[in-house]
């Protein structure tokens, strides 16, 4: 797999074209999605190299990372005359660069691709690390290719376009990043003001942030051993994102990914001796910040089922990456049907469901 270039700009149009230069190619695209195509895709279309450029729609959301999704933009490419020689410009949040990144991956055996990340949760990981795919049967990111985009530029200009919703569901996997990284870089995500959101620290942050990914992404690119910590959080946190997709009330992912922190920081406690201060530290910020998505008894199996489907288990055993103290992980975890049960039901009682 080749290395990702990621680049922190400050000038969008230099450092696109440069992209662009690094990527020979005979023909443009741009996807988007709905909110993009209206908020971020004038800036771009306002370039005079990317006159010419051909425009590929998509819907907004999670709700839209799908087959058909796929589908349309595998036809639109054809239609508007893309060889393999071509190159896709995925503009959006997570569902438009991992679906995006997807179909440039597959589309006549493979295209190059630019990553630019609008939304801070595609800023800080669904851009970074080669992962693409699309939902299907039901389940998160189920089906889907290593394939890192060529240069990834992160612009954080974009995110003074979010609303506060979006700005915490990025924020999920940034404290996630702190968590497994350094006592320093974790205590200062907590202490970020949202109130008052100063952007010039926010990209300070996302910075380190960016960092932490990319330097376990070097260490793992196929996820067969430390790459896995960046799962913190994840299995319990897909479960809970399926089941809401499942009960067509979908949740942002970063929002899922917390809820799944408070679960698996709590086995964490429990199985390897995560430090109790800093346990409920944590799931303290997140229930002040995230609020609850509430769950009861009856959803237990379901959970279940889709913790089942993890793509980390092996032999039908469901895996966790813990933490023994910040920055201290451990894969490869395995849960059975009680632990996670147990998790579940802190979980309600925490969190007060």
């Amino acid at each position: 797999m080749n290395n990702q270039k990621v680049i922190i700009c400050d000038n969008l149009k230099e450092d696109l074209w440069k992209a662009m230069s690094d990527c020979p190619h005979d023909k443009v695209f741009v996807l988007v999605d709905e909110h993009t195509g209206k908020l971020c895709l004038p800036l771009i279309s306002s370039f005079d190299y990317m006159k010419g450029a051909e425009i590929v729609i998509i819907g907004a959301e999670d709700v839209n990372k799908t087959i058909e999704t796929l589908s349309y933009v595998w036809k639109e490419l054809g239609d508007k005359g893309a060889t393999r020689h071509s190159l896709i410009i995925n503009l959006g949040g997570g569902m438009v660069t991992d679906l995006g990144g997807f179909a440039a991956s597959t589309f006549k055996r493979g295209m190059k691709y630019i990553n630019i990340p609008t939304t801070l949760l595609a800023m800080v990981d669904a851009s970074v690390g080669g992962k693409t795919g699309i939902n299907f049967n039901g389940l998160k990111n189920e089906i889907g290719v290593f394939s890192p985009a060529d240069s990834v530029i992160i612009y954080t200009e974009f995110l003074k376009t979010l609303d506060m919703y979006n700005i915490l569901s990025g924020y999920a996997e940034m404290l996630k990043h702190g968590l497994i990284s350094d006592q320093k870089h974790w205590l200062e995500l907590l202490k970020f003001n949202f109130d008052n959101i100063n952007y010039q620290e926010l990209q300070r942050l996302v910075e380190e942030s960016v960092k932490v990914k990319e330097n376990i992404v070097e260490m793992d690119p196929f996820e067969k051993g430390i790459r896995k910590a960046l799962n913190l959080g994840h299995t319990a946190g897909h479960a809970f994102e399926s089941l809401c997709l499942s009960n067509d009330k979908p949740i942002l992912h970063g929002y899922a990914v917390a809820y799944g922190l408070i679960c698996e920081l709590y086995f964490s406690y429990v199985r390897v001796g995560f430090p109790k201060d800093k346990f409920y530290k944590t799931i303290q910020f997140i229930k002040e910040n995230y609020g609850v998505l509430p769950i009861n008894c009856k959803d237990y199996d379901t959970l279940y089922n889709f913790m089942k489907h993890d793509k980390k288990n092996s032999d039908g055993i469901i895996n966790f990456t813990l933490l023994s103290e910040v920055g201290d992980i451990k894969i490869d975890n395995a849960a059975t049907r009680e632990d996670i049960m147990e998790m579940l039901d802190f979980y309600r009682e925490y969190m007060g469901c």
